[in-house]
């Protein structure tokens, strides 16, 4: 059956690229994206919060209440 199968193979280039191209390309994309939603959320969002928790947790030690 593994020979039938490379035979195949042999014979079709296209339908071998097809075979074990899609499947490739598509790793490459989902990983290529989780690298890129992984520095996005280092590079920009985690900033972004922590500046903004930075800013509201100095304003509100100034807003104490007057005795």
């Amino acid at each position: 059956m593994l020979v039938a199968l490379l035979r195949l193979f042999a014979l079709r280039p296209l339908l071998t690229l097809v075979i074990f191209g899609i499947p490739l390309f598509v790793l490459i994309a989902v990983g290529l994206f989780a690298i890129l939603a992984f520095k996005l959320i280092v590079f920009v969002v985690l900033p972004i919060v922590a500046v903004v928790w930075l800013v509201r947790r100095l304003s509100r030690a100034g807003d104490s209440p007057a005795l």
